[in-house]
C-alpha cells in the first residue's frame, strides 16, 4: 500500500513522492526517477510489475516527482533530487523502518541521467541503476537535430509554446508535454530548453551537469543498462559512462540489451527483461550490503 508524501515544499510548489513499503524491518530503500526528458512524467509511470519485484526482493520503494523544464531548469531539478535523498534520510524513518544506510537510486532515461547526477553529489547513494541513460549532455546527440525525431511530424513552434506552462509543474502528461521533446530534439534545443543556455556560450558550465565529466572517487558503484538499437539516448552514452568509471578504478557494470529499444523494459515478460531485472538485484545485493 502506497503513501504519498510531500517531500518538497516552497512557496510556489510542493513535490510528491509515492512511498511503497514492505513489512520487513530495517531494510534499504530504492529512490526511483522517472524518465521523461525532464520535460514530462510523473512519479506514478513506474510500472507496477517493477515496485512489486522489488518489493518482493527486500526492498523499499519511493518513487519520485520533481519540478519539470522548461518551466524549471536543470540546476534546480538537480536539486529537487539531492531533496528527496535528504527526505529519505531524514524524515522518511519518522514513518518506516528503514536502513537509511542503504539507498540506492534508480532511474530510465531522463530519471537515469539525474540518477547518474546523484553520483556528484555531496550526499551520494550508495549505488546507481541507469536504465538507458545518459552522462554527456554536451555531445552532438543531445545538442543537435536528432534524425529520430526529424522523420517524425513536425511540430511547430507555435504548439510548442502553447504547451509551456507560466506556473512551476512536476508532473506533467505524456499526452500534452511530448509534443514540446519532439520539437526541442527536432530543433537542436533541447539542451537549451532544460538548462537556460546557449551550449555554444557556456560549454564549461553545461560540463558541470554531465556526469561523464564530473566523476570523482567516491562515485558510488554503478550498473548501467541499455539496448543497442536505442533511437532516443545512444547506446554509447551507456559505454562512455561505463568505460569512465573503470578507467577512474570505480565500480561499473554494463548490461547491453540486444537490439533493445528505448524503454526495452516495458516488455516485462521478455525473459532478457526478466533476467536484467535479477540482475539489477544481484547488483544491488553486492552493493548495499557491504
Amino acid at each position: 500500500m502506497k503513501t504519498t508524501f510531500v517531500y518538497k515544499k516552497a512557496e510556489n510548489f510542493e513535490i510528491n513522492g509515492d512511498f511503497y513499503p514492505i513489512s520487513e524491518k530495517g531494510k534499504p530503500v530504492i529512490i526511483y526517477i522517472h524518465g521523461g526528458g525532464l520535460l514530462w512524467g510523473s512519479r506514478e509511470e513506474v510500472k507496477s510489475q517493477q515496485i512489486e519485484f522489488y518489493n518482493a526482493a527486500g526492498y523499499n520503494v519511493f518513487s519520485i516527482d520533481y519540478r519539470l523544464a522548461p518551466e524549471t531548469k536543470l540546476p534546480d531539478i538537480v536539486e529537487d533530487i539531492d531533496s528527496a535523498i535528504q527526505w529519505v534520510k531524514q524524515t522518511a524513518p519518522n514513518h518506516f523502518d528503514i536502513d537509511v544506510q542503504r539507498i540506492a537510486v534508480v532511474g530510465s532515461s531522463a530519471g537515469a541521467y539525474l540518477a547518474l547526477m546523484t553520483g556528484t553529489f555531496k550526499t551520494k547513494p550508495q549505488a546507481i541503476v541507469s536504465f538507458y541513460g545518459y552522462g554527456d549532455i554536451s555531445a552532438d546527440w543531445a545538442l543537435k537535430p536528432s534524425r529520430h525525431y526529424l522523420a517524425m511530424t513536425k511540430v511547430p513552434k507555435t504548439l510548442a509554446d502553447m504547451i509551456i506552462s507560466d506556473k512551476v509543474i512536476s508532473s506533467g502528461p505524456i499526452q500534452q508535454r511530448y509534443a514540446l521533446y519532439m520539437y526541442a530534439r527536432q530543433q537542436g534545443a533541447w539542451i537549451e530548453e532544460i538548462t537556460g543556455l546557449n551550449p555554444e556560450v557556456s560549454k564549461a558550465e553545461l560540463t558541470q551537469f554531465c556526469p561523464l565529466y564530473q566523476i570523482n572517487n567516491a562515485f558510488p558503484p554503478t550498473l548501467l543498462l541499455h539496448g543497442t538499437n536505442d533511437d532516443d539516448v545512444p547506446y554509447e552514452q551507456s559505454q562512455k559512462m561505463d568505460q569512465a568509471l573503470i578507467r577512474a578504478g570505480l565500480t561499473s557494470q554494463l548490461i547491453t540489451i540486444p537490439n533493445g529499444k528505448h524503454v526495452f523494459d516495458d516488455d516485462w515478460e521478455n525473459p532478457i527483461v526478466q533476467q536484467a531485472f535479477q540482475d539489477v538485484v544481484t547488483f544491488l545485493e553486492q552493493h548495499l550490503n557491504r
